[in-house]
C-alpha cells in the first residue's frame, strides 16, 4: 500500500512512524515544505530564552535519521500545490529547483500544519520583524537579542507562544509590551477573572499587557523604531526595538481548494477515525479539525499532544483497526512570566453557559505541598462542575509548582465522567514534598461540594467584582488583622453572639485565601447568623479596596 504524507512536523511525521510499525509492507513517502522535519516547536520561546541552550535541540529528527529510524522517504523542500482526489494523486513543486510533479497514492495523510497570521499592516518589511514557528524564527530572534540589538519589544498576540516569548525576552533583559486585541490575554482559555490575575502578574514582573488594543503598522527608518497600536480611547506609537508576530495560526489547506474535502474554518473536517469526507483521505494536526469530548462539536486544537494522538489513531486506522479518537478537553499548561504557571481542561465557565450547562463553580486558594515543606507555594483552582449530575466539568489552575499534576487529575475525572463527589475520596499521593494530607484537588473538590450541599455560602470573585457584596459589611476574618478600616473577628474567640454584630447583618467574610472565612461563617452559623457570605479565594485573589 503507497501511503503520501503531506506535512513532517508532529502529525505527519508520528503517522508515519505508528504506520510503519503496524505493517512495514507499507510504502510511505513524507512531502514537507520546511527543510526541517519533526522540530519542537512549542520549545522555540525557550530557545529564545536561553532555556534550551543548542539549536540543534530543537530538532528531534533529521530526514536522514527519520528514514532510517522508520523507513518513510521524506522530500523536504517539497510543497503540494493540488490534490486530485478521482486520481489518487497529489502535485508538489520544488522549491529548490521550481518543478511540479505529481505523486501517487492508495492513501492520502494531510498534515500540513498552519503558518503565523500576518496581518496586513504596514512595515512588516522593517528589519528586527519576526514570527514564531520554526527554529529558524526562533534562532533569528535570539541572535538579535543576543548582539544587543533589542531592547525594547512589542509582543503581538496573548495566547500561550505570546507570552512563552514575552517571559524569555523579559528574561534577556529585554523591556517587553504584549499587545492583544480581545479583552484579555489568554482568552477563551481561562474566564476573565483569571485572566486579570495573569495580567496582574505580569505588570508586577514589568512585562505590560495591552489588552483590547489592535495592532495598526510598524514604524522606522529600515529597522523597527516604534509600533503602532489602537485602543477604543486613542492611537499611540510604542517605541520598540522588535515586534514578534504571535496573534495565531491559520490551517496550511489552501492546496485543498477544489478538492471537495470538506472544511470547517479553514481546517478539514474529520470522524473519530481521522477520515475526512473524500474516500481514502485522512487528515491530523493543525490543519484539522478534531472533535470537542464534551460537546461533540468540531473542535481546533493546534497542539502538539493533539497532534500526535491524532496522528496514532489516523495510522492505526489506515492500518485497519477499528479506532476513534474521542476528542479533546482543551487542556493546556504554559510556564507564564513571574514564576506563574497556569493549566486548564474541560469547559470554562464562560464556554459551560455558553452551551447551556448549568454549572456551579468555586475559585479556591490551597497549599500546594505540605505548608512546612521547603518552596511550598500555592494552587489558585477554579474548579466548574455540572449543578445536577455533580460531574466534574472543568478545571483551572494558577501557581508556581506542579498545576500540570492538578490539570491531568481533572483531564481523568472528565474523562471518566467522575463527580466531585467521586473525586473528593479518592486514594492520592500523599508526602510532605509532593502534596498535603488532603490533596489540593481533593481539597477543591471538598469546597465545591460545601457550596453544592449548601453548608458554604459564598461570593465568587467575578461576582464580587459585579458588585454582589455591596449590601455587606467586610469583616476582616485572617488569622490577624489585615484589612484597614474593617472589623476584624477573630475565629478563636466566638462562642455566641458577636457584640456589634446583629444576626441578621449582610456580613462578606474575608481571610488570607478563604478557609479561615468558611471556618467563621460555620460557626456564625450555629450561633444564629443567617446571612453570611464568605469571598473565594480571599485577599490571597482579590485586592479589597478601602
Amino acid at each position: 500500500m503507497k501511503i503520501l504524507i503531506v506535512g513532517g512536523v508532529a502529525a505527519g511525521t508520528k503517522a508515519a512512524a505508528k504506520l510503519l510499525r503496524e505493517d512495514r509492507s507499507c510504502e510511505v513517502t513524507i512531502l514537507t515544505k520546511g527543510k526541517d522535519i519533526s522540530y519542537a516547536g512549542c520549545g522555540l520561546p525557550y530557545y529564545v530564552g536561553d532555556v534550551i541552550h543548542e539549536k540543534g535541540q530543537l530538532i528531534v529528527n533529521t530526514p536522514e535519521k527519520f528514514e532510517k529510524l522508520t523507513g518513510a522517504k521524506v522530500l523536504t523542500q517539497t510543497e503540494a500545490v493540488s490534490v486530485d482526489p478521482a486520481g489518487h494523486t497529489v502535485e508538489a513543486k520544488n522549491l529548490q529547483t521550481g518543478e511540479v510533479n505529481v505523486y501517487s497514492y492508495d492513501k492520502l495523510v494531510i498534515a500540513s500544519g498552519a503558518s503565523p497570521f500576518v496581518p496586513p499592516i504596514q512595515g512588516l518589511d522593517l528589519k528586527n520583524v519576526f514570527t514564531m514557528r520554526t527554529p529558524d524564527d526562533a534562532i533569528a530572534l535570539r541572535t538579535a537579542v543576543e548582539a544587543g540589538e533589542i531592547k525594547k519589544a512589542v509582543v503581538a498576540g496573548g495566547g500561550f507562544i505570546g507570552l512563552e516569548v514575552a517571559e524569555n525576552l523579559a528574561a534577556k533583559g529585554v523591556k517587553t509590551t504584549v499587545v492583544d486585541f480581545a479583552p484579555h490575554v489568554l482568552p477563551n482559555f481561562l474566564d476573565p477573572e483569571l485572566c486579570e490575575y495573569v495580567e496582574n502578574k505580569m505588570s508586577e514582573e514589568g512585562i505590560m499587557p495591552l489588552t483590547g488594543t489592535s495592532l495598526e503598522g510598524v514604524g522606522g527608518d529600515g529597522k523597527v523604531e516604534k509600533v503602532l497600536v489602537k485602543t477604543p480611547k486613542k492611537e499611540r506609537g510604542l517605541k520598540s526595538d522588535a515586534l514578534v508576530l504571535a496573534i495565531g495560526i491559520r490551517p496550511n489547506t489552501a492546496f485543498l481548494e477544489g478538492s471537495g474535502i470538506e472544511m470547517c474554518k479553514g481546517a478539514v473536517l474529520t470522524d473519530g477515525a481521522m477520515r475526512t469526507n473524500i474516500p481514502d483521505i485522512y487528515a491530523a494536526g493543525d490543519c484539522a479539525m478534531v472533535r470537542n469530548r464534551q460537546t461533540g462539536k468540531p473542535a481546533w486544537s493546534p497542539m502538539g499532544s493533539t497532534a500526535n494522538i491524532a496522528g496514532r489513531a489516523l495510522a492505526q486506522s489506515i492500518a485497519g483497526k477499528e479506532v476513534s479518537y474521542p476528542g479533546v478537553l482543551g487542556t493546556g499548561v504554559a510556564k507564564l512570566p513571574g514564576g506563574l504557571n497556569v493549566g486548564r481542561t474541560g469547559l470554562t465557565e464562560t464556554a459551560a453557559k455558553a452551551e447551556g450547562i448549568d454549572v456551579e463553580t468555586v475559585v479556591a486558594v490551597v497549599d500546594d505541598k505540605a505548608h512546612y515543606y521547603p518552596g511550598a507555594g500555592s494552587f489558585t483552582v477554579k474548579m466548574i462542575a455540572e449543578r445536577a449530575s455533580r460531574k466534574l466539568a472543568g478545571v483551572q489552575v494558577l501557581g508556581t509548582g506542579a498545576v500540570d499534576k492538578m490539570t491531568d487529575i481533572g483531564v481523568v475525572a472528565i474523562s471518566m465522567g467522575a463527580t466531585v463527589d467521586q473525586l473528593a475520596a479518592m486514594d492520592f499521593a500523599y508526602a510532605p514534598p509532593f502534596s498535603t494530607a488532603i490533596h489540593p484537588f481533593a481539597h477543591c473538590a471538598n469546597i465545591l461540594m460545601n457550596k453544592l450541599d449548601g453548608q458554604m455560602d459564598s461570593v465568587t470573585p467575578a461576582a464580587y467584582a459585579a458588585g454582589a457584596a455591596d449590601d455587606c459589611e467586610i469583616i476582616d476574618c485572617a488569622l490577624a488583622p489585615s484589612l484597614e478600616g474593617k472589623k476584624y473577628l477573630d475565629l478563636t474567640t466566638i462562642s455566641g453572639e458577636v457584640e456589634g454584630l446583629s444576626k441578621d447583618a449582610k456580613l462578606l467574610l474575608v481571610c488570607a485565601k478563604g478557609k479561615r472565612a468558611y471556618l467563621t461563617q460555620n460557626r456564625l452559623k450555629y450561633y444564629g447568623y443567617t446571612n453570611t457570605k464568605i469571598l473565594e479565594g480571599g485577599t490571597a485573589f482579590t485586592e479589597i479596596e478601602d
